[in-house]
């Protein structure tokens, strides 16, 4: 049997690994999804899309320019903080939420492995499903310009410049995750993209052949 990462509460491995894409709006994470998708065979999991097709939202955000998640009701947590109300297996979920949220709607295909995991934001999913986090990244006036180009408000271009310049997503993956599951990528030209693209293919192959040799047990170097 390969020795694959087996996800929380599920006793068959992954095959294939689930890799987190994410970063402020603009910085090329569909890009790259797609990029990878076309020469690696790991399927696209657009979490915006899936929000949308399976009602899994409580609305529009205009500032994000995505449907809104309510994370609270769909977080699995790392520790049972609580006084042990809630149960462990499923979902955490706050009362009246119900079965038709982003992590019971993806579940099934996420604990088969090879996903690319497309959002702006990464800390709802536990980290037991995941085998990489990239974080894009660009600088400020190509992000700018991107914004711009998506004729986006002054307003919501800032807000979202301010993101990004402050780290707020980097900071996020690395308080969600393991420090050697994240990695910040410049995303600001097509080199950048053709670069990115080569790498992260490498290092699925490599973790492809370490768990399948039961040779390494760590999550490879990118």
């Amino acid at each position: 049997m390969c020795a694959c990462r087996a996800i929380e509460g599920y006793n068959m491995p992954r095959t294939k690994p689930n890799i987190i894409i994410t970063g402020t709006p603009g910085v090329g994470k569909t890009t790259l999804c797609e990029s990878l998708t076309s020469i690696t065979g790991l399927q696209h999991l657009a979490i915006n899309r899936v929000a949308k097709e399976r009602e899994c939202h409580g609305g529009w955000d205009d500032a994000l320019n995505s449907w809104i998640v309510d994370e609270d009701k769909v977080r699995y947590p790392q520790e049972d903080a609580t006084s042990g109300s809630e149960a462990r297996s499923g979902c955490y979920r706050s009362a009246g939420a119900d079965d038709g949220q982003i992590l019971d709607a993806i579940e099934d295909e996420v604990k088969q492995g090879g996903y690319l995991i497309d959002w702006h934001a990464c800390d709802l999913f536990p980290e037991s499903w995941i085998d990489l986090v990239i974080v894009l990244r660009s600088d400020s006036t190509t992000l700018y310009d991107r914004l711009k180009a998506r004729n986006y408000s002054e307003q919501k271009l800032q807000e979202n410049m301010d993101a990004e310049i402050m780290e707020v997503l980097l900071d996020e993956a690395r308080e969600a995750f393991d420090g050697e599951l994240v990695i910040e990528l410049q995303s600001n030209t097509s080199d950048d993209m053709e670069g990115n693209t080569s790498r992260i293919e490498t290092w699925i192959g490599q973790w492809t052949r370490e768990r399948c040799n039961e040779a390494v047990h760590d999550t490879p170097s990118l």
